[in-house]
């Protein structure tokens, strides 16, 4: 199947779907960002075994495009990078307490990442599990991870640091074992499923403004306290060079 005949057939079903008419672009880049703006719109609702067809093979493609990396055997490792891109057992979502994905178009969160990397079904997944519940901060979930190359999403909502712009705010004594709960809590799913992999991000820090070295101090602690049996190697997904540089000092 032609790419750009297969992003057309995506792209003509969710416009129908959305009862949105549009020009569909020429460009192949155009048409896979209004794929995923639209994929980032969409409510959850059942889905047309046709349009999953032609989702997941392009999804597939965009997969092996960006590549997968998996990493050498050790208890503990850290990796920069995109973390939709790690091939392991699963890998931690800095979710909201709705449990449906961003819903900002193209926005650059890894909670929109790695919903438009999996595919609309992880949202419809989210929405079966929850019922429109809030899921508690500190609190995780888990689903499958569909078009990733990881088996598990686990989704954990972090606490919310108020802080002015321009400032910063120390997270209060309930907001820090928060924080802790919910690498606790990802581990303990990870133990009942199994899992032998699980890669964290850096939860509640960025927008959450929870601060970058204490966010990581808390993820270390609570990981190398954790009594782990069947997860044999923890994996710490940075971003940004600031919280590498933290992370190795932490791990050194």
């Amino acid at each position: 199947m032609d790419r750009k005949e297969n992003l057309d057939r995506i792209l003509r079903w969710l416009l129908a779907d959305a009862q949105q008419p549009a020009e569909i672009p020429d460009n192949l880049a155009e048409k896979q960002r209004l794929m995923r703006a639209l994929m980032n719109l969409r409510q959850p609702r059942p889905l047309s075994a046709d349009f999953l067809q032609w989702q997941d093979a392009e999804l597939a493609l965009q997969r092996e495009e960006r590549g997968t990396v998996s990493l050498p055997d050790a208890p503990i490792a850290l990796w920069q990078g995109d973390i939709t891109r790690l091939r392991v057992d699963a890998i931690v979502n800095a979710a909201n307490a709705q449990m449906l994905g961003c819903f900002a178009p193209l926005h650059a969160c890894i909670d929109n990442c790695i919903h438009s990397a999996a595919g609309l079904q992880l949202r419809n997944e989210c929405h079966q599990l929850m019922q429109g519940r809030l899921l508690p901060t500190g609190e995780a979930v888990i689903t499958s991870a569909y078009n990733l190359p990881a088996r598990y999403v686990v989704h954990t909502v972090g606490p919310i640091v108020d802080a002015p712009l321009g400032t910063r705010t120390i997270p209060s004594g309930e907001q820090q074992q928060q924080l802790a709960n919910c690498y606790s809590n990802c581990l303990r799913l990870a133990e009942e499923h199994h899992l032998a992999s699980i890669a964290f991000c850096c939860i509640s820090t960025g927008v959450f403004h929870f601060p970058n070295q204490l966010a990581a101090e808390i993820a270390v602690r609570t990981v190398c306290g954790y009594p782990r049996q069947s997860v044999k190697q923890v994996v710490f997904n940075v971003f940004l060079d600031k919280d590498k540089q933290i992370y190795e000092k932490l791990l050194a």
